[in-house]
């Protein structure tokens, strides 16, 4: 992709995450961020300076002194956004940040938009737009595997699948439209089985990548993971020995946690996002009530359920009973018995007939490595190889994909019921639009600003 994107004015944001830190980052991007930020700079003259090169010296408003920085340069086009970037890297006192930025907005410069850097990059051909949202995707990774899946897309792997597939239906479109040049000759230049062919195969690829969005969207925004059981069984004590943390009220008294409690914690390079809910009981009281049936709407927007009981107070025969009545969408599930330490070895024996159970004390940490290992099973990630499956993370490419599938089954739709070549040179360049969207070689204003708003200033 070629430079395509011109623009006169030059944008300025901090780059680094708000807050008092030891550094802050200043980013500048246009034509005129080495001029604007030479103007304030005392030191080397910045404009005879090479392209990746730092210089120390010190940002100055009319001789006082705001702070001493070190200036990264990097000169169009060896730049992020292929324009002329500059990062200031000054003391990470909110004070200095705000004197240096609105410094730089006296001398030219405009604040930037969210997103505005990669926008830029992604319209002067950086990068396509697949890569682009990847950039985003990395930002916010939180785990081992969400991280190598957005490396893996904003190097350009998902990008180079949808391009081979989208270069294929090229060819057979030119062929189409070139029939249609010779319409009163009944010639035809693609062959009709060989498109029915790769349509077919196009199908498959797209199937794969549709199936691969349910392991995609875990990886990226984790599992939904609720903890159920009935009231007192020690729910909140297990989710607080997760997250090693006092993150639940954990008390004797039946019904105390009667809302929902709800964070994160990383296992095996997956994040689960726990759900500690209000206990599963006919209860009079009105608050409790409400807690009881927001977990039964919890459990329906789960991908993953714990169901826990005290082993002291049922029998196998009653916890199969709730097993079944708690899940009859069939989700995977994890039956663990609590309070092993409470209970003689019978009673432990008595439990045999639950499938998967897993067994422990939340109260004495024991066997939680066991129940880790379960829940990381049940996610079944285990084969998924993230250096060579492409994985598609993100709703607007699965949206494109279904379009795309659409789109190119009414192609075969149209060749088999011997449809006009227009009819069909229709259809394929639907499709062709579809998958142009992923990669923004077809955009529209309103989708880079709904992409790019979604970033962080900076960025």
């Amino acid at each position: 992709m070629t430079n395509h994107f011109h623009t006169n004015d030059t944008i300025v944001a901090v780059a680094t995450a708000p807050g008092v830190g030891a550094i802050a980052v200043i980013r500048l991007s246009g034509p005129e961020a080495i001029n604007i930020t030479n103007s304030v700079f005392k030191g080397k003259d910045l404009a005879s300076q090479a392209s990746h090169t730092i210089h120390f010296g010190t940002i100055r408003d009319e001789g006082k002194v705001l702070d001493e920085v070190l200036v990264s340069l990097f000169v169009a086009p060896h730049s992020y956004t292929k324009e002329n970037v500059v990062e200031i890297s000054c003391h990470g006192s909110d004070f200095i940040v705000q004197q240096i930025v609105k410094l730089l907005l006296q001398k030219g410069a405009r604040l930037a938009n969210a997103g505005e850097f990669t926008k830029r990059a992604f319209l002067n051909g950086q990068f396509d737009l697949a890569q682009a949202e990847a950039v985003a995707d990395l930002i916010s990774s939180d785990s081992a595997l969400s991280h190598e899946v957005a490396m893996k897309q904003m190097r350009g792997g998902f990008s180079q699948e949808i391009k081979r597939l989208r270069a294929e239906l090229v060819h057979f479109a030119s062929m189409i439209e070139l029939e249609l040049d010779f319409g009163e000759e009944d010639v035809e230049f693609a062959d009709r089985d060989q498109l029915r062919t790769l349509i077919g195969n196009i199908q498959s690829i797209i199937r794969e990548l549709l199936k691969s969005f349910e392991l995609g969207n875990v990886i990226k925004n984790g599992v939904p993971t609720v903890i159920v059981g009935k009231p007192n069984a020690g729910k909140s004590t297990l989710l607080n020995k997760l997250l090693n943390e006092e993150k639940a009220i954990v008390s004797d008294v039946p019904g105390t946690t009667r809302d929902f409690i709800e964070d994160e914690i990383n296992m095996e390079g997956i994040t689960f996002r726990f759900i500690d809910t209000a206990g599963l009981r006919e209860t009079t009281d009105k608050v409790e009530a409400i807690g009881v049936e927001r977990t039964m709407q919890k459990l329906s927007q789960s991908s993953l359920i714990i169901y826990l009981f005290d082993i002291t107070e049922v029998t196998a025969a009653e916890v199969q009973a709730e097993l079944d009545r708690l899940n009859p969408q069939k989700l995977p599930l994890v039956a663990v018995a609590n309070k092993i330490d409470q209970a003689s070895a019978a009673k432990l024996d008595a439990f045999a007939s639950i499938d998967g159970l897993v067994q422990i004390s939340a109260a004495e940490g024991a066997n939680l490595d066991a129940l880790k290992q379960a829940l990381v099973e049940k996610v079944n990630l285990g084969k998924l190889n993230t250096q060579s499956q492409t994985i598609v993370t993100n709703l607007r490419h699965v949206d494109s994909l279904n379009k795309t599938y659409s789109a190119l089954d009414d192609v075969l739709n149209g060749i088999g019921l011997g449809m006009s070549g227009d009819l069909v040179a229709a259809d394929i360049r639907r499709a062709l639009y579809s998958l142009g969207e992923i990669t923004g070689e077809i955009t529209t204003d309103d989708l880079l600003d709904n992409i790019f708003t979604k970033f962080c200033i900076g960025k």
